[in-house]
């Protein structure tokens, strides 16, 4: 597996790391729930930017952005503006998501930037270039909330990550049955071992995929969601959970 030092953390090495979603509201409940995921097994904390009810103020996202990472030492951090269309709570016209985007990794203070891959190409490659002349990385995203793409659809969507120089290819799907969470498996399985030169992220969504949010190490995918309080995406298992099963199934691996 492909691996990204982030930090002290080596992506894509063993065990998949566990990211939680901070999906507070004011500046307060965000650096409320930072303190309190400190003490969680996390190795890397997302700031859901798209929760945040002044995110339209770029100097307060920035105010906040700098007291998180006060708080989080060097603990990695990836900040998400997830769009309503993808699973957000929020828009922004294409303009403004570019802006914020840029200027949270202009700080500095962010190791990781989501990109979300359909936004459109020029854009996005154009995004993805400043993101990296301000030293940053980026998770290009895809997020299906009503089916599971084919296997092919699958991993051309993550090739088409990783040709616009993506650090990260990251997607989610929907399952409708046990067999296309499956699929999704073994998209997973064929990217890694045949096509991505990055690491992969990927999950099936809902109670129903839960299976594939521990199973990466079998399969590839190098990093899992797990909640700290309330989850941001269905079929997120708490994070103390997920640390056991993760290792369980770490220690069974000859």
């Amino acid at each position: 597996m492909n691996i990204l030092k982030i930090r002290n953390l080596e992506l894509g090495n063993g065990i998949p790391a566990i990211c939680i979603p901070n999906t507070g509201k004011t500046t307060e409940e965000i650096l409320s729930l930072t303190r309190k995921f400190t003490e969680l097994p996390m190795d890397i904390m997302e700031w859901r930017v798209d929760w945040f009810d002044e995110v339209d103020d770029i100097s307060k996202v920035k105010n906040t952005l700098a007291e998180i990472r006060n708080i989080l030492g060097d603990t990695p951090l990836l900040c998400t503006f997830r769009t309503k269309k993808e699973g957000g709570v929020r828009e922004l016209n294409t303009s403004e998501y570019v802006t914020l985007n840029k200027s949270i990794a202009e700080t500095g203070l962010a190791d990781l930037v989501d990109v979300e891959i359909f936004t459109g190409d020029e854009t996005v490659s154009e995004l993805i270039q400043s993101i990296h002349d301000y030293g940053c990385k980026v998770i290009a995203s895809n997020h299906d909330f009503f089916k599971t793409p084919d296997r092919e659809d699958i991993i051309s969507r993550l090739c088409k990550m990783q040709e616009m120089k993506a650090d990260v290819l990251k997607i989610a799907v929907m399952p409708q049955s046990k067999k296309d969470v499956l699929t999704l498996l073994s998209a997973t399985e064929e990217m890694v071992s045949q096509h991505a030169k990055v690491p992969v992220v990927t999950m099936s969504m809902a109670d129903l995929g839960c299976i594939s949010r521990i199973t990466g190490e079998f399969f590839g995918s190098c990093l899992t969601f797990g909640s700290g309080e309330a989850a941001s995406a269905p079929g997120q298992i708490p994070a103390s959970s997920l640390h056991n099963f993760l290792q369980a199934i770490h220690h069974s691996i000859p």
